[in-house]
């Protein structure tokens, strides 16, 4: 029997399948990228929403699904590929795309989330739960060809950030950027750009606000 949760469970699962984020995978068909968002799923009024069949149709071309293998997603047990027990350890963390975590007041002055204006996304039940950690949603394609428009990254502002780590840094003016962390002094940081087409980039400790090792990303 069809219902509102079944029909989310599988578009979730999908998501999930291809290693994509909700977003991600309206982004992959073509869609507004807040279509399959938690937020979006009931009206003001609290009652349930039902995607739409045009968006169903959407995301299983651009995935290559059968209506079949949509409709197995749609079973309590199905889709995630994890353990029962590992699922039931997944949680919902903080998401924001990469233009947003530039501006002000969405962190403290340690790199965590703080503020309105944060997304949710799954967190994946194969890492390890941490307090601190939060979600990054790539937009555009500054980073290809490690990352692409629409990826998540798993960032944990706790995580001692070593030299060969993917990190995310955001300067004092605002920007924020994922790199590869090349040296790192007490006085200074040497970043590798992810993109060729980019530029390496020095800071001076003073002109970082903070950095964050990046944890998983849904490559």
């Amino acid at each position: 029997m069809l219902s509102h949760d079944s029909i989310w469970r599988a578009i979730d699962a999908l998501a999930e399948r291809h290693r994509l984020s909700p977003s991600g995978l309206a982004r992959r068909a073509g869609l507004d990228p807040t279509s399959f968002n938690k937020s979006k799923r009931q009206s003001a009024d609290g009652r349930d929403r039902w995607p739409s069949t045009e968006s169903i149709s959407k995301i299983l071309e651009a995935t290559g699904s059968s209506l079949d293998q949509f409709m197995a997603l749609m079973r309590p047990a199905a889709g995630k590929g994890a353990p029962a027990d590992e699922r039931e350890q997944s949680a919902d963390i903080p998401l924001i795309g990469f233009a947003q975590a530039g501006a002000g007041g969405f962190f403290d002055d340690g790199g965590f989330p703080a503020g309105q204006g944060w997304d949710v996304v799954d967190f994946p039940a194969v890492l390890e739960r941490r307090s601190g950690i939060y979600a990054l949603e790539i937009q555009g394609d500054s980073m290809l060809p490690l990352y692409r428009d629409g990826d998540i990254l798993i960032v944990d502002p706790t995580a001692q950030a070593r030299r060969g780590d993917r990190v995310v840094v955001k300067t004092c003016e605002g920007e924020v950027m994922a790199k590869v962390l090349s040296r790192q002094t007490s006085s200074g940081i040497e970043l590798l750009s992810l993109n060729p087409d980019h530029p390496n980039r020095n800071f001076e400790m003073s002109d970082v606000e903070w950095i964050a090792r990046i944890i998983w990303a849904s490559q």
